[in-house]
């Protein structure tokens, strides 16, 4: 039996930097504590200053939490179409994918805090009141409550944490049993099959529709979209991959991740300069298609957002997540230019954090449009906690899964 050692140790600017957030983010949600003071409840849509409180962690804990989870998707659908190119950097995408439980947890305490802290300036169908002499609330009050609310978002973090760590184990486990035989690594390849078929199918089950609707669309509870679900993974997958792309650069930087090449990077950013696409058209057509109809049932949701307040915001998302990727990220070059990569990386992100603010904030904050120092040290906080829990998995476990059959195939990789 042989096993992969790992040297690498993370530098001390990381570690500064982890510290840093982190403390910057504990500072700004006490600030938040006794600024906005969290306990106060809304009716009947009331906005409070609790509500910005509220608004501002639900939408950074649900972000970064669909983000990190965006890398086991990676990982679940290149092993289903039996993708080689990415064990070279797998292990970046493995680690990112292990801070699911830590913002898992969170994630969940933020919703239960709100949906059984009586907030109805944020969740208006908690208002049992409200629901009953509300049509339309009360016909979706089967899945709009409190108790289906909080069992079905328990279960989706559990799975998403249980089946996630199963395909993690199983990588790390080909590292302590040595090179494999055929057969070996024929049943190897069947489990990651398996688990990986099982993650992609919930998945899509909950990030592909029941998850958004009940985390961030029943913010506008009278309001649906048929494409939302989807328009919200392509916004989290997109910035999922940009994620990615960071670290790996970070890994070369320092001189691991021995096997990748500019031919691995050039993939990650197809898949950046992809999605980007993707993202655009599911933008261009649920709008388009509620703009043309003109039905007052649904142009409410926009109408905020493209006349009201949120106007320079609604637009700015458009230029970061589709302008900018598309004229940057369309030549071959830039895709294989490690400071370009990582430069789009960074602002893809950061687009991305502005469409989940501008898909939260209109409905709960109504005309209240403006950033604050808060908004930027609760996501200062979040990012920490990702470094911190991506560093602790890259220095406790070998970089390369030099023992996965498909490794020679990443090695030889070529686009």
């Amino acid at each position: 039996m042989t096993t992969t050692t790992n040297n690498f140790e993370l530098p001390g600017s990381y570690k500064k930097w982890t510290i840093g957030l982190i403390a910057a983010g504990v500072i700004a949600v006490l600030y938040g504590v006794f600024k906005f003071h969290p306990w106060e409840v809304g009716h009947n849509g009331e906005h409070l200053e609790s509500t910005r409180f509220w608004s501002v962690l639900l939408q950074n804990s649900v972000f970064w939490l669909l983000v990190v989870n965006a890398s086991m998707f990676f990982i679940g659908v290149t092993t289903l179409a039996m993708g080689g190119w990415q064990v070279a950097l797998r292990r970046v995408p493995e680690a990112i994918s292990s801070v699911v439980p830590v913002l898992g947890i969170i994630t969940f305490a933020i919703l239960m805090a709100i949906v059984f802290g009586g907030h109805h300036d944020i969740y208006h169908w908690v208002d049992k009141a409200a629901v009953e002499h509300d049509p339309i609330l009360k016909g979706k009050s089967s899945f709009l409550s409190p108790k289906f609310f909080s069992i079905w978002s328990g279960i989706t973090i559990f799975l998403w944490w249980f089946l996630g760590n199963k395909m993690r184990q199983l990588s790390l486990n080909s590292d302590k049993n040595g090179p494999m035989d055929y057969e070996t690594g024929k049943k190897w390849i069947d489990k990651n099959f398996l688990y990986s078929s099982l993650f992609i199918v919930f998945f899509g089950l909950t990030v592909g529709s029941t998850i958004p609707w009940l985390w961030l669309m029943s913010i506008d509870a009278h309001w649906y979209s048929t494409m939302y679900s989807w328009y919200t993974f392509a916004s989290s997958f997109v910035s999922g991959m940009s994620l990615i792309a960071i670290f790996v650069v970070f890994l070369k930087n320092k001189g691991q991740l021995e096997y990748v090449t500019e031919e691995h990077l050039h993939d990650v950013g197809k898949f950046m300069f992809a999605f980007s696409v993707f993202w655009t058209y599911l933008w261009f057509s649920q709008y388009m298609l509620i703009w043309y109809a003109n039905i007052p049932e649904e142009t409410g949701y926009f109408k905020i957002r493209v006349q009201g307040p949120f106007r320079g915001i609604f637009f700015l998302n458009l230029i970061l997540n589709f302008i900018a990727p598309l004229l940057i990220l369309m030549k071959r070059g830039a895709k294989r230019n490690w400071t370009l990569l990582t430069v789009m990386a960074v602002l893809i992100i950061f687009g991305h954090w502005i469409d989940f603010w501008q898909m939260v904030m209109p409905g709960t904050l109504k005309g209240d449009a403006h950033f604050s120092l808060f908004d930027i040290g609760v996501a200062a906080l979040f990012i920490g906690i990702i470094m911190w829990r991506v560093g602790a998995y890259l220095t406790k476990h070998p970089l390369t899964a030099k023992n996965h059959p498909f490794l020679k195939e990443s090695m030889i990789h070529h686009t």
